[in-house]
């Protein structure tokens, strides 16, 4: 069978850049595919048109993977097993806690809302199913970078650009490297109204079945200082090790 050359061009150019969180440039492209840089330019302006690609406008433009090409995906994800096998517990999980239950996954330095949950009189949230918010300011993206390897939680970090949403927000490097060692000792992390004023949420993480972060669930309500948000994270983690179980995880945090 005959491939045809340019789109052939097109998935690699993809591949590539999806393997590279920093970024990479044209000259990146044509050097590691072996390239013409007119052929390679044409497919990357027309893949950042679409939404497959981000270009970041610098010296040299530089390509990361684009969200068009996560909702491309998400709709293969949508169909995996683990969705079908977690629905059903996370549905029930937001009913027994009366609030609003996410599963999110990481993209590049982004978390992405791939699932949501709601009791019978929900409130209401910014975060929608496809949306993604910064890893550095939620409770889902927190736990995420918390548990990832050390080379992967870099790079996402090296990314980070830190915009400060209320006086709460995580302002520096430094102050989330302090906050993920809290989150690797209690086993779940806290977005305190630091995305939203009147917002509070806690996340913990799921695992696979080789012990990788998958992705993580969250619970988020309104603030109320009369709550126990140190209980609700404990839950959240046991309801995460459930969930991790029923993927085939075996190990402990």
């Amino acid at each position: 069978m005959k491939l045809n050359r340019t789109t052939q061009r097109t998935v690699e150019i993809l591949k590539l850049i999806s393997r590279t969180p920093e970024g990479a440039t044209l000259d990146d492209l044509c050097e590691k595919l072996n390239l013409p840089k007119t052929s390679a330019y044409d497919i990357v302006t027309t893949l950042a048109e679409m939404g497959m690609v981000n270009v970041a406008r610098g010296q040299k433009q530089n390509y990361t993977i684009g969200l068009m090409a996560y909702r491309i995906g998400i709709n293969y994800t949508n169909n995996l097993d683990f969705i079908g096998i977690i629905e059903p517990v996370l549905k029930a999980f937001s009913k027994e806690v009366g609030k609003t239950v996410f599963f999110g996954i990481p993209s590049d330095h982004h978390v992405v809302y791939i699932c949501k949950f709601e009791p019978e009189n929900p409130i209401i949230t910014t975060a929608t199913v496809g949306s993604k918010n910064p890893m550095y300011c939620t409770s889902l993206g927190k736990v995420i970078l918390a548990y990832s390897d050390d080379e992967t939680r870099e790079q996402m970090i090296s990314r980070l650009k830190f915009t400060q949403y209320t006086e709460r927000t995580i302002r520096n490097k430094g102050q989330l490297l302090e906050e993920l060692k809290k989150v690797r000792e209690r086993g779940y992390a806290f977005d305190a109204r630091e995305m939203e004023e009147h917002m509070q949420c806690v996340g913990a993480p799921v695992f696979d079945r080789d012990g990788n972060v998958l992705g993580a669930i969250s619970v988020s309500s309104l603030y109320k200082p009369s709550n126990d948000y140190e209980a609700l994270g404990k839950l959240v983690s046991e309801k995460s090790m459930e969930v991790s179980r029923l993927l085939g995880f075996l190990g402990k945090i």
